[in-house]
């Protein structure tokens, strides 16, 4: 996936007529997405939220308060121009993303809890992201809250929705749609990307190597309170990893849909263009360090 994002982020650089094509369809990639998680939820998802409600509340909550907090923190500190500034408190307003997942899976740590985090973080999102980005974006721009909410509903809990109906419905078809809904979700996220560069290329350009600063700090910095924050409230090793993953990491599909289609400001989607791509290489690293880094049960062992 990195390697995809890299690269047809670098042809939408290169040939932005060639992807700006795509930006009118972020909102149905998005859903396109949304619909592919909805498919593959199953009953087991929500175990974790009965078994470990302490552990599934720190996470969703860490989501919900550490990385917009960090974003109008970062926002202010390097006095972002307002089209920045919305963008970097938009994705961190934004629900966990699904790379979580798969990441807290190399790091050794409790996936099943990071799968909880993403469903409950995401089934909320269209109450919490608008009310959270209403709250510390406002200053920089009079933002519509009611319509963002309409679109979030629109964009991610209607999909998941339609995705659990139809796996209810046609169960034996959908065991075999699942196995390719991945793919078809890192191609849309891809496009996504893409369509984003392509259409703020000049934006990306004039804000260079600050926003990337801002983003890997952001991204960061959301790891590592979510891990310190865990461990405060006495989480175990292998949920304290799922929970720092799972703060820092993002649907940056989501921001930039929303910065595109709601906001109408594709300069305040760079932030999540720009985070797309960067936690899928810090991701990697951070499972790496957590691998090795033993669980409570195998310290003891």
């Amino acid at each position: 996936m990195l390697f995809g994002q890299f690269f047809f982020g670098l042809l939408a650089f290169i040939y932005p007529p060639t992807f700006a094509i795509f930006a009118p369809y972020i909102p149905y990639l998005l859903g396109l997405v949304m619909f592919g998680m909805g498919i593959t939820l199953t009953f087991q998802d929500f175990g974790e939220v009965f078994k470990h409600p302490k552990s599934v509340l720190v996470g969703v909550v860490g989501q919900f308060v550490i990385m917009p907090s960090i974003a109008f923190c970062l926002a202010k500190l390097f006095n972002l121009p307002a089209d920045l500034a919305v963008g970097v408190i938009l994705v961190g307003a934004c629900p966990g993303g699904t790379s979580s997942n798969v990441m807290t899976y190399l790091a050794k740590g409790n996936t099943a809890l990071s799968v909880a985090c993403t469903t409950v973080s995401t089934l909320l999102a269209p109450f919490l992201t608008p009310i959270i980005f209403y709250a510390l974006a406002s200053q920089w721009l009079d933002i519509d809250a009611q319509a963002m909410f309409i679109s979030v509903l629109k964009m991610v809990l209607f999909p998941i929705f339609l995705g659990l109906v139809v796996r209810a419905l046609f169960k034996k078809q959908m065991l075999q749609l699942s196995e390719t809904m991945p793919l078809i979700s890192v191609v849309s996220i891809v496009l996504i990307l893409a369509a984003v560069v392509a259409i703020s290329k000049d934006k990306i350009l004039a804000s260079g190597l600050m926003i990337f600063g801002v983003v890997v700090l952001h991204n960061g910095l959301g790891y590592l309170i979510g891990f310190i924050a865990a461990r405060l409230l006495k989480l175990n090793i292998s949920d304290s990893k799922a929970v720092s993953i799972e703060v820092g990491m993002q649907n940056s599909g989501l921001g930039a849909a929303l910065a595109t289609n709601v906001l109408v400001n594709p300069a305040a989607a760079v932030p999540s263009a720009v985070f797309s791509f960067w936690h899928n290489v810090s991701g990697p690293i951070l499972a790496n360090i957590f691998s090795n880094l033993k669980n409570n049960d195998e310290s003891s062992q």
